[in-house]
């Protein structure tokens, strides 16, 4: 025990001021230089001076599709969805670790109290008499960071805290891009089941014509029965599409935390394929540092943060803590004499406790701290790289899906055009049956292949906005 005098205070003053000065003990971060693309494929150009939070970004892309429905469900999904309550969840957790690792550079003060009644041995004390005694006080207690551990610590937990907020950003975009894509296979879906109904109709209509041909001994069996089987090909695909659009439906539900069957009952339907192709639009022009947004890379980097600082507080291990302890209080043998100045008792500790021999446990633990470390460096080395890939490949596949729907109408069209003049050269006598339903079976696929070439533009758009992560609007 150590007597608190005046002398005593300019060193604890000077100890204090030593300790929040002090440089923490190993290494500080420094990130490592990122090589960023020039252009990206579907730009035209780059304009390399914008910053990183460039004004003409929006979190809520989708918007740009100007869907009414979609924008409904995105803002259910974002406030609904179980996944994305769950990762808000652990970014709360980290939060309280944070603040909890950052107490831990303050100074802590408990108060305590206690009362005893007992009786002591008499071989002992010389005496047995029973007797009462209470005790008020409070005590201060602090660890003096000399060596940078509990910075460390702190540094840790905010990194680690931040890395929750990112992941769950990631996860938020991600959730946001699936329900438009999901929104999306919906519509397409929609709009093949309609093609197909109306394919139906049409086939029933020939089997019915061709049927009073072959009653009129002007067609054989053959061509009644291929119209059968046209009719029967057709009904299929509407059964397979229609329930496509119900599991399509159930996966929606779920995505917007939704009971499927409520979903399945609203019914909500919005733009069609082509209208919402015609709306949201790449920019002309996209920042070179625009794939440093992406909420995961920022995550990865925190992880790497976090385990470079948890190095320093393996590595102060090997050092000794230091620690101080102030208690006030007052003692009595009866409550009323608690408060009289003959009662009043204070301390003052000071403890340090240094390492002397744990069998290689510490060198163990700086071990353990490198090889995660290096292991996160790995982790957000193989993030920048995978961004970079999805960035180039959704460029790449929206350049690419724009000239194939250019080639698929161009394909729709001239089979429609086909199929109307095979029908008129039916219907003089100058082709066969089997020509005509050629024909009608190449217009129908090509009406489907544009349906599925649309949807994978609008895929590809979405993927482009993720891959980068958000969307833009333009200025």
């Amino acid at each position: 025990m150590f007597k608190l005098s005046n002398h005593r205070v300019p060193a604890l003053a000077l100890l204090t001021a030593f300790t929040l000065s002090a440089c923490a003990i190993g290494p500080d971060y420094a990130r490592a230089p990122v090589d960023l693309p020039e252009q990206y494929p579907a730009a035209q150009g780059v304009d390399t001076q914008l910053p990183l939070e460039v004004k003409n970004v929006s979190a809520q892309w989708w918007q740009g599709f100007h869907d009414d429905v979609l924008n409904q469900m995105e803002t259910q999904a974002l406030a609904y969805n179980h996944d994305l309550a769950q990762a808000s969840a652990r970014v709360t957790e980290a939060a309280a670790q944070a603040r909890i690792a950052r107490n831990g550079l303050l100074p802590q003060v408990n108060a305590s109290g206690t009362a005893t009644r007992g009786q002591n041995a008499e071989t002992i004390y010389g005496a047995n008499d029973v007797a009462n005694a209470y005790q008020v006080g409070a005590t201060l207690s602090w660890e003096l960071d000399v060596w940078g551990k509990l910075r460390r610590t702190n540094e840790s937990a905010r990194a680690t805290y931040l890395a929750s907020r990112y992941t769950r950003d990631a996860l938020q975009l991600s959730l946001t891009a699936q329900v438009a894509q999901t929104y999306f296979q919906l519509r397409a879906l929609d709009a093949s089941l309609d093609m197909t109904r109306k394919t139906l109709v049409s086939r029933e209509q020939s089997l019915k014509l061709q049927q009073a041909r072959f009653n009129a001994g002007y067609l054989s069996q053959l061509e009644v029965s291929q119209a059968v089987a046209e009719l029967a090909s057709a009904k299929l695909s509407a059964e397979q599409l229609a329930l496509s659009i119900k599991t399509t439906e159930t996966a929606l539900a779920v995505l917007l935390g939704q009971a499927p069957r409520t979903f399945t009952d609203a019914n909500p339907r919005g733009l069609e394929v082509a209208q919402l192709l015609n709306q949201a639009q790449m920019p002309r022009e996209l920042p070179a540092n625009l794939l440093l947004r992406r909420a995961d890379l920022a995550s990865a980097e925190q992880q790497l943060i976090a385990a470079n600082a948890n190095i320093g507080v393996a590595r102060a291990a090997y050092f000794p803590s230091v620690s101080l302890s102030a208690s006030a209080g007052s003692q009595g043998i009866t409550a009323s004499q608690l408060f009289s100045g003959p009662a009043a008792a204070w301390s003052f500790v000071g403890n340090l406790a240094a390492p002397i021999f744990n069998f290689g446990t510490t060198g163990a633990q700086v071990k353990v701290a490198n090889a995660r470390q290096q292991q996160a460096l790995a982790a957000y080395q193989k993030a920048i790289q995978v961004a970079f890939k999805e960035a180039f490949d959704a460029s790449n596949t929206q350049i690419s899906t724009q000239a194939q729907l250019s080639d698929a109408r161009a394909q729709m069209n001239a089979a429609q055009k086909a199929l109307k003049l095979v029908d008129l050269r039916y219907e003089a006598g100058y082709s066969g049956y089997f020509e005509l339903l050629d024909a009608q079976r190449n217009a129908y696929a090509t009406q489907l292949a544009l349906i599925n070439i649309q949807l994978a533009q609008l895929d590809a758009q979405v993927g482009l906005f993720k891959a980068l992560g958000g969307g833009w609007v333009a200025d």
